[in-house]
């Protein structure tokens, strides 16, 4: 999962009437979860503005990534991460949202509904649920991760009843067998029609078993990687963006 290193690099600034934050670039790994913990704090409190962005923390809708490692942009700059993608598509057409990455690398359904209440504390207009890939990799029964994910999905109404939420289909290794893979894959088949919720067919169509869209680990995009998961995500997102009122 690499190492946290302070050193300089690409800068996202957090605004806020009274003070800014100057958070600098985050290698995933171990030692970054306290300074990912700082980032996300300052997002969900203060409103995450990435460069260009010209919405207000005052008046913008707030679309969360709630995800693992491939929303948090494992190995690759966090301003090349699909969830900064999308960001830019938005700030281009000059629409009022602000995008916050509560991607966190390793992530699994469990550990997303144990962290969701914190993320929950802020503002949430839409919410995009991308978990899973990881029970997948641990073997862990669909069953249990589709209640994991359907908890998640419930607080999030509960605490915000007139959020849209978005569902990001994934797919399991195929070494898992063919009955695995099929309940896998129709988790979020179910969870979409369940909660009337917008699907992302497969987040990594065109990306996964791509060799040279990938980093070495086989598993995780590069940056190349993450323009075609943008795109896929742009596809669904881009209809629940404009319904809410761009």
């Amino acid at each position: 999962m690499g190492n946290a290193q302070g050193t300089p690099g690409r800068v996202l600034w957090l605004a806020h009437s009274l003070f800014t934050i100057r958070i600098v670039k985050e290698k995933r790994g171990r030692g970054s979860k306290r300074l990912g913990v700082v980032f996300f704090l300052a997002c969900v409190l203060q409103g995450a503005f990435w460069p260009g962005q010209r919405a207000s923390a005052a008046d913008a809708k707030v679309i969360v990534f709630f995800g693992d490692s491939l929303t948090a942009g494992y190995g690759i700059e966090l301003s090349q991460a699909f969830p900064a993608l999308i960001q830019e598509k938005i700030a281009a057409r000059g629409w009022n949202f602000s995008v916050v990455n509560a991607g966190r690398s390793g992530e699994t359904t469990a550990g997303g509904l144990r962290r969701i209440d914190w993320v929950l504390k802020a503002n949430v207009n839409v919410f995009v649920l991308e978990l899973g890939a990881n029970d997948a990799l641990q073997g862990i029964a669909p069953a249990v991760t589709e209640k994991n994910l359907q908890a998640i999905i419930d607080r999030t109404k509960t605490k915000f009843p007139r959020a849209r939420i978005v569902i990001a289909g994934m797919e399991a290794p195929p070494n898992l067998g063919d009955l695995y893979t099929r309940e896998f894959r129709q988790i979020f088949v179910d969870l979409s029609k369940r909660n009337h919720a917008p699907l992302i067919p497969f987040l990594l169509a065109g990306v996964g078993g791509v060799g040279e869209l990938n980093q070495g680990d086989g598993i995780h995009p590069t940056a190349e990687g993450h323009k075609i998961v943008a795109e896929n995500v742009w596809k669904t997102l881009q209809p629940v963006l404009r319904s809410l009122g761009p």
